[in-house]
């Protein structure tokens, strides 16, 4: 596709929006001023609807995701954390209503001595989202900003709940809300972490959008693997093969891997699904407390997928590197290391 160019100094709406429907890509700038008009309200409902929609059925590309993510951060609560940071987080929209994975695998990689800042929400297209079953086990949300670091130096985890550090976004909720399919905004809370972590562990079910948030993360410098269950799940899966874009210095390396190579059993999704809240957490208490079969293999292999990310250490095949990380995720589990990220989490925050 051509990139149709409006003056960056004057830009409209109606020269957005027309380029956008003459299937022309934007280049970042424009992005950020149309992401920037949508987060302090100048944009009415009908242009922030048209925006969407149009940008989604021409295809969003690597310049326009990275725009739009920026004004998004720009326009967030800001949360300064020193040192290295992972997060492990979904998109959703699989539609899968599975266990809350990525929720269970930053325990396990916070006790395998990794710095856990997780960003996420509630649930939006499952029964129950990483914000709620953390309140489910104890874990209060509505913690001051302030504290957050302190919480994180206690426990080695910390939350940023997107609702307190996203005020904006109540500007596109209604046009979000009555567009009722998905749009650019829905892969954009993996990428807008507020800590600005130095690795990640991204899932994300959408196949043409996986390499472009890898393409964002690349440009940002940081590393990060990004990926996919061939089932269409947001998660590394146990019931298909995976694809993976490891984003290393700047760089985006594309590989496949059937966890059955890593020594785990092949399951089926409905091994995989989960319920409300409090099922969710009793799950969490399981697999936490050792207990055995689909659920902790799950969260093995996606507490892998942080700790390949989080290493700074890139030899090796990815798979290898996650063969030899499910092990650490196995110890953080066996030594009692995640329950007690747990339990500290639970106290830091009461």
């Amino acid at each position: 596709m051509s990139t149709i160019r409006t003056d960056p100094k004057f830009p409209t709406w109606p020269s957005i929006l027309s380029a956008l429907i003459a299937r022309g890509d934007l280049d970042r700038d424009q992005a950020y001023w149309a992401m920037g008009e949508v987060m302090t309200g100048n944009a009415s409902d009908a242009q922030v609807a048209g925006f969407l929609v149009a940008l989604r059925s021409k295809g969003e590309t690597v310049a326009e995701l990275t725009g739009l993510v920026e004004a998004m951060i720009a326009n967030a609560r800001p949360l300064v954390v020193e040192g290295e940071r992972l997060d492990i987080v979904g998109t959703g929209g699989d539609r899968q209503n599975t266990i809350n994975i990525s929720t269970m695998s930053s325990l396990v990689c916070a006790g395998a001595g990794a710095r856990i800042v997780k960003h996420g929400n509630r649930a939006s297209s499952s029964s129950s989202g990483s914000a709620d079953v953390l309140e489910a086990l104890g874990v209060r949300l509505d913690v001051p900003i302030e504290n957050l670091n302190a919480v994180l130096d206690t426990a080695n985890i910390t939350f940023c709940f997107a609702n307190i550090f996203h005020p904006s976004m109540r500007n596109a909720a209604v046009p979000r809300r009555e567009l009722g399919v998905p749009t650019a905004f829905n892969f954009m809370g993996p990428l807008t972490n507020p800590s600005g972590p130095t690795a990640s562990a991204i899932g994300c079910a959408d196949l043409r959008m996986a390499p472009l948030m890898a393409g964002v993360l690349a440009a940002r410098g940081v590393r990060a693997l990004v990926f996919r269950g061939e089932d269409g799940l947001d998660e590394l899966t146990t019931t298909a093969d995976n694809r993976v874009w490891e984003v290393r210095d700047g760089t985006v390396t594309e590989s496949r891997f059937d966890a059955r190579d890593l020594g785990m059993a092949r399951v089926t999704l409905d091994d995989l699904r989960g319920g409300d809240a409090q099922h969710n957490a009793q799950v969490v208490r399981d697999v936490l407390d050792g207990v055995r079969g689909p659920a902790r293999d799950a969260v093995l292999l996606n507490a892998a997928a942080g700790l390949v990310a989080f290493d700074q250490d890139a030899s090796g095949s990815v798979q290898d590197r996650l063969g030899k990380a499910v092990v650490k995720a196995a110890e953080s589990i066996d030594s009692g290391s995640a329950r007690l990220v747990l339990e500290k989490w639970v106290k830091a925050t009461a």
